[in-house]
């Protein structure tokens, strides 16, 4: 075994990746090589650190020092400075992880990371996610051997039903429960399957992709206790295509584990066989619900049926499935090792455990966070994500995507846990978090997640197909100042009808943004239709250019810019805009040298 005086970590996550940190990594093999440290120093590439706002990042331990944004020519300093000598680059590193001269915190010193407890997390950013014996090293496979040396299925199941874990893709349907109805069915054949949906169509969520990025090993260890206990040997990993880091990694560990004889045939020297295979998804976002993406599993054309049969009993290819998303497969084998006991510790009552956000929007700390069940909004905005940028107000933070509801600024001191959210009008979803100031138009936030759903439905069912699109035209209508008396109320009635009478969930809460805003926005629709007015500026339809006749200095830059000659008046003194033939293209706002004109 080889020993390293330092071990220099590199995020190699989606968003890092984007950010060049490949190139960084490549540098720093070469800086070290050329300065000698071979021997003394190990470069790790891992998963998502979490805060993807501050990539690319490299940490450097036993230190810990936490240095952000790195670039490329940054390297040769961080080697020559603080690898060889033991001085920290302190103008590199994060500032809340400076502490008094030089010296740098430990990374579970920064605020970021301070209030998080990491459980699906946990080897994220932390081991080199292509390397097995990493993720053996920090108790991976402990848990599969535990099961099948010393646990009968059914114990799998009690333990993780009494673990209190409900599943994290959305619904929040109690995940023992599950596992007990489809080890309940004896079909004739006594074939069973396990499916994981890594499918993650919510927009601007990015929770599981970073989870296979990071600890592939952990979702295909959950999968194989999975099928033990339910007596299933094959499982499915469907996962979109877009999503090519996630596929390698998960492809290399597959590979690893039934080298090392985790999958197989008689794993462990059980006798328990179980295997996994590779689905590719094309990114319909409607294959996210269980049962089109079974259908896409299978070859067919991902759409949703009726249900029941539901899944346990009648799932892929006909058989019993046991069906979960990436973030719960990634909580069972620490339920397992640690107990339900110490599961429950962390949560709520109704909501134990842990959940991971994608936080995102106008928040100055862009990442994933993961928070114990029952952590306030106002914790994970203001104390983890480091607020809103540019002193702008919280206006409302938007949970579950698509499926979920928008929730004020007076209910900022929410509990996130599912019942909590539900209560408000909104839900978890899978983890998607996207934070709004002031500057957002709710009624364009509505608008925005109501055309996502028409564009991604299947076209199934009428309540969908129709009833989204007419609830879309009418929203579009509001935006651009066409507005009628009775719009509100059937936006209201349409979404009820559409709630009560679609086929499957992506349906069914397609309405939620809507009535969630109407909830707590009304005002912001009343006067989009009464007086033609956007509150919050965002609906360019509802603006018009204005010159202020204070500020304007009368040089003609304007005039002279306009394509559609909308702007008249004498050399130094004010100009005026013929509003019927602005275009509202911007062209003077840019062009103004005193910053007098502007959208109102």
């Amino acid at each position: 075994m080889e020993f390293y005086r330092s071990n220099v970590l590199v995020c190699h996550g989606t968003g890092c990746t984007s950010s060049g940190s490949p190139r960084l990594y490549n540098k720093l093999l070469s800086e070290i090589k050329a300065n000698k440290l071979e021997r003394e120093i190990k470069v790790i590439e891992t998963g998502c650190f979490g805060l993807c706002a501050l990539g690319p990042i490299v940490i450097v331990y036993p230190e810990g020092t936490f240095y952000s944004q790195v670039k490329e020519e940054d390297i040769a300093e961080i080697v020559s400075e603080h690898l060889l000598k033991g001085r920290v680059v302190s103008r590199l590193v994060y500032d809340e992880s400076k502490a008094a001269g030089d010296a740098a915190k430990s990374i579970s010193e920064v605020d970021f990371y301070k209030a998080q407890v990491r459980i699906a997390l946990r080897n994220c950013g932390v081991i080199n996610p292509e390397n097995i014996d990493e993720y053996i090293a920090t108790d991976g496979y402990a848990a599969l051997g535990k099961v099948l040396t010393e646990m009968t299925p059914q114990q799998v199941i009690d333990e993780v039903t009494k673990s209190g874990l409900r599943g994290r893709g959305g619904a929040g349907f109690p995940t023992g429960r599950k596992w007990s109805f489809a080890a309940a069915q004896k079909p004739e054949n006594g074939i069973k399957f396990v499916a994981c949906n890594a499918d993650e169509g919510d927009p601007g969520a990015f929770m599981d992709r970073s989870v296979l990025e990071g600890d592939p090993h952990a979702i295909i260890e959950a999968m194989a206790i999975a099928g033990y206990a339910i007596g299933a040997s094959k499982g499915y990993v469907y996962v979109r295509a877009e999503y090519p880091i996630a596929v390698k990694r998960l492809t290399i560990a597959i590979g690893q584990a039934r080298e090392y004889g985790l999958l197989g045939d008689n794993i462990l020297d059980t006798g328990f066989k179980f295997d996994l295979e590779i689905r590719l998804g094309a990114g319909a976002f409607v294959c996210g619900e269980e049962t089109a993406l079974m259908r896409s599993v299978e070859g067919n054309r991902g759409e949703p049926r009726p249900r029941p049969p539901f899944p346990a009993v009648k799932g892929l290819f006909d058989a019993p499935t046991v069906l979960n998303n990436v973030e719960t497969y990634a909580n069972i084998a620490q339920i397992i090792l640690n107990g339900a006991d110490w599961f429950r510790f962390y949560g709520t009552e109704k909501s134990p455990g842990t959940k991971v956000f994608a936080v995102g929007g106008k928040i100055n700390n862009t990442g994933l966070v993961e928070v114990p069940m029952g952590t306030s909004l106002r914790q994970v905005i203001y104390e983890i994500g480091g607020g809103i940028p540019n002193g702008k107000a919280f206006k409302a933070a938007q949970t579950g995507g698509p499926s979920g509801g928008c929730i004020p600024a007076s209910l900022i001191d929410t509990p996130i846990d599912f019942d909590s959210l539900a209560a408000i009008g909104s839900m978890m979803g899978s983890g998607g978090l996207i934070v709004m100031d002031e500057d957002n138009c709710m009624v364009d936030i509505a608008k925005f997640f109501l055309e996502f759903t028409v564009d991604e439905s299947c076209g199934k069912c009428p309540p969908c197909r129709i009833g989204t699109k007419r609830m879309y035209e009418i929203l579009e209508r509001i935006t651009t100042g066409k507005g009628e008396e009775g719009d509100i109320e059937k936006l209201e009635t349409l979404a009820e009808s559409i709630q009560a009478s679609a086929l499957c969930g992506l349906g069914q809460t397609a309405p939620n943004p809507v009535l969630s805003t109407l909830r707590y926005f009304r005002d912001e629709y009343e006067a989009h239709i009464y007086e033609k007015r956007c509150p919050a500026g965002a609906c360019k339809a509802l603006l018009s250019v204005k010159i202020n006749p204070e500020k304007c200095i009368g040089c003609t830059v304007c005039a002279k810019n306009c394509p559609v000659d909308a702007i008249s008046g004498e050399r130094k003194k004010a100009h005026v805009i013929d509003q019927k033939k602005c275009i509202k293209c911007g062209v003077c706002i840019g062009k103004c040298p005193v910053k007098a004109i502007a959208l109102q």
